[in-house]
């Protein structure tokens, strides 16, 4: 069976399938009865590579919150401008004209009493570095601030495109509000109403136009350099003693300084013969002065982190209850879709009890992802540092693994008969055929005769995993539905 499935391969023009697989794949389609463009389709929109990222920046109250729920489509980020507000996540999916990209809110507490252009700045800087595109928002009621040219300066030195959005234009008469925003220099202001929905379709437009397209997936192929592993976890959990332990130096310096925005240079380190880029998170501490907003800004970094890393080393203090934070976090590296290695810090100091009802913890708080390997360390005395490379070795492997469909085929034909989809009101849809669209992580397309149950598709990933492998990786599963043709389809 292992000579059957590989870890990477050739990138051809239908992405995961050569030519003589794809013909062979599209040609089974067809007697199934599946129209030859929704397959394609359906294959296209799973094998993509990264979607793009779009950010949305702006100082508090122009409403950044609303016009970001107002491209997803729905009301999901928060709206309420006041401290304290928590957020779950920061970056959504979205979709307009037919092409799908992420967009990165960075809106939602109260400023930094020390300095309203440094806190602006620090939150649109983290977003800033990881995007392709940037909605800058400005209240064109109140115009053109002090604090919106210091984000215009941050912006020019990003050299990222710029799209502005003057907000809060709900009529003809707001036209001329808008129309002074040239003065920024950031080219056309497109007036909008995030609230009532006024231009957003022509801002989109320009959007698409900033954006790149997303991706090709490249498969088996990794960008230069050094494999890129991003060290999360919540704040004060030992994520700054872990990389000085693996440098073997003091590599990072934990600033307290309340004010600093400056982002922690990612570390070369060499480790297990290989080197690595550790793409640092840590020194994330609660300010003086932002208490509420802290939770946020951790997520925010976090969030750049996780999104150019290739490997999530979730660092969980076991000394410790499995907080909801940790599951946060969890969740923020595997919707990212990255691979993944569970790192438990601080194990030299648990006694008997605490292990035991740890591992209580682990099967209950973190069952969603049982796939991900694990390791016991402990960053202050070095305990188990060398295991921490053969995990990440095994999760970069699990996410670029690929099985044939011939392979894929004979296995779903194998599940399907032994364990075949319950009936639900009177029929029982199966699976027809599938293929594996992408890597990093696994995607595949099922097609199938009716719809599949939640259940029964957590089913299905479970006999994947079991049958091949795909340790350290989410996978994702999407299904197609052939549509009725007549009584004799």
């Amino acid at each position: 069976m292992n000579d059957q499935i590989h870890s990477g391969g050739s990138d051809h023009e239908h992405g995961a399938l050569g030519d003589a697989e794809y013909a062979e794949f599209m040609e089974l389609a067809a007697q199934e009865g599946f129209d030859p463009e929704d397959v394609e389709g359906a294959i296209g929109e799973a094998g993509h590579g990264p979607l793009p990222i779009l950010a949305v920046v702006g100082r508090p109250n122009v409403g950044k919150s609303t016009l970001v729920n107002r491209i997803i489509g729905r009301r999901e980020a928060v709206v309420q401008d006041k401290p304290g507000v928590t957020r779950d996540r920061v970056s959504y999916e979205a979709e307009w004209a037919g092409r799908r990209f992420k967009v990165v809110d960075t809106g939602g507490w109260e400023q930094d009493v020390l300095g309203l252009d440094a806190s602006v700045a620090a939150q649109a800087e983290y977003a800033i570095e990881t995007a392709d595109a940037v909605v800058f928002v400005v209240d064109s009621t109140v115009g053109a601030t002090d604090t919106d040219e210091a984000v215009v300066k941050l912006l020019r030195r990003a050299g990222k495109p710029v799209v502005l959005c003057a907000n809060k234009v709900d009529g003809q008469s707001g036209e001329a509000d808008a129309t002074a925003l040239w003065s920024l220099g950031l080219g056309q202001p497109h007036p909008v109403s995030s609230l009532h929905g006024r231009g957003t379709g022509d801002m989109l437009d320009a959007v698409l136009e900033a954006l790149p397209e997303a991706p090709a997936q490249l498969f088996g192929t990794a960008l230069g350099g050094p494999r890129r592993i991003a060290l999360i976890g919540r704040p004060n959990v030992g994520k700054s003693s872990l990389l000085n332990k693996v440098a073997n130096e003091d590599r990072v310096v934990v600033n307290e300084l309340a004010g600093t925005t400056r982002d922690p240079v990612d570390e070369l380190i060499q480790l297990g013969g290989i080197t690595w880029k550790f793409i640092d998170t840590a020194g994330i501490r609660r300010r003086v002065h932002l208490q509420e907003g802290a939770d946020y800004y951790a997520s925010l970094r976090t969030a750049a982190a996780v999104e150019k890393a290739e490997v999530a080393v979730i660092l969980i203090d076991s000394s410790e209850s499995i907080s909801v934070q940790d599951q946060r976090i969890v969740t923020m590296a595997v919707e990212a879709g990255r691979a993944i290695v569970l790192a438990f810090n601080k194990w030299d100091t648990l006694d008997e009890e605490r292990r035991y009802y740890l591992e209580r913890e682990i099967e209950t708080e973190l069952a969603q992802i049982a796939w991900a390997p694990r390791v016991n360390v402990s960053a202050l005395t070095g305990r188990h540092m060398e295991k921490l490379v053969p995990a990440i070795e095994t999760a970069l492997e699990g996410w670029e693994t690929r099985v044939p469909t011939g392979r894929l085929n004979a296995f779903l034909g194998e599940i399907v008969a032994a364990h075949p989809h319950p009936i639900r009101g009177g029929k029982q849809p199966r699976i027809l055929f599938g293929t594996q669209a992408g890597t990093k992580p696994p995607r595949f397309v099922l097609f199938a005769s009716g719809f599949l149950e939640h259940g029964y598709r957590r089913f299905v990933e479970r006999r994947l995993r079991e049958e091949f492998g795909f340790e350290g990786t989410p996978i994702h599963i999407s299904v197609r539905v052939r549509e009725k043709r007549g009584r004799n389809k």
